[in-house]
């Protein structure tokens, strides 16, 4: 997911917020406010002011994880429901680049699929103690696409994906688009979860949304 060009008045203005949600957006996973704190070279304390006015506009998600020893600790996220800026997000400069890099490949429909899952397991996010459907749900939050899951049945786990970063991209060529999405969608499962695979893929319309995603074979599905 891209920062985009705001206006004084949002809260990506600040830079070190917008610098804040860009690096949650890279990682794909939950960081805590130490960790982020370390990457934008800030005081952990400036940093988790900053993070919680994120948490309270809607463009981040904390998350509360109990240690062994001593307080639990913030991890922070970006929200399922961000709208950067007020607008759905988007991605063209990824985008972009993936398909440049995936064209290369002869331009056939499986070897853009085949690139793209390299992608995917390239961008995948470290092991999640959260399980399969929490890394995979902070995956594609982070790309942009406004997941939301379901257990289907036990083991298996449908994902509806409520917006498209890709929408102006899939317009004009969307066999193309989708089936690097599909081929990233599985390079991001056989990092996350080795046992797990890709079932239904079903692209719908980039403007009204709502793509389907399955996963089969999953431990817990929950």
């Amino acid at each position: 997911m891209e920062v985009p060009a705001t206006s004084a008045e949002d809260l990506l203005a600040d830079p070190l917020r917008a610098r804040l949600f860009g690096v949650l957006g890279e990682l794909r996973r939950p960081a805590t406010t130490q960790e982020l704190a370390a990457r934008v070279e800030r005081h952990p304390n400036t940093v988790r002011i900053q993070l919680r006015r994120l948490a309270d506009a809607g463009l981040l998600e904390r998350h509360v994880t109990r240690q062994q020893r001593g307080r639990p600790r913030d991890e922070w996220a970006i929200a399922r429901d961000a709208r950067p800026a007020g607008r759905p997000p988007e991605g063209y400069l990824h985008l972009s680049r993936w398909l440049t890099r995936a064209a290369a490949a002869t331009g056939d429909l499986t070897a853009i699929e085949h690139a793209g899952r390299e992608i995917g397991r390239e961008l995948a996010p470290e092991a999640s103690v959260r399980g399969t459907a929490a890394a995979m749900q902070d995956a594609l939050a982070a790309l942009g696409f406004a997941p939301r899951h379901e257990e289907v049945t036990p083991g298996r786990l449908r994902f509806t994906l409520t917006n498209c970063p890709y929408r102006e991209a899939v317009r004009q060529n969307q066999a193309v688009v989708c089936r690097l999405h599909r081929g990233i969608t599985t390079g991001l499962l056989e990092r996350i979860d080795r046992g797990a695979r890709l079932g239904d893929f079903v692209a719908k319309d980039p403007y009204a949304a709502g793509c389907l995603v399955e996963l089969e074979g999953l431990a817990s599905a929950g």
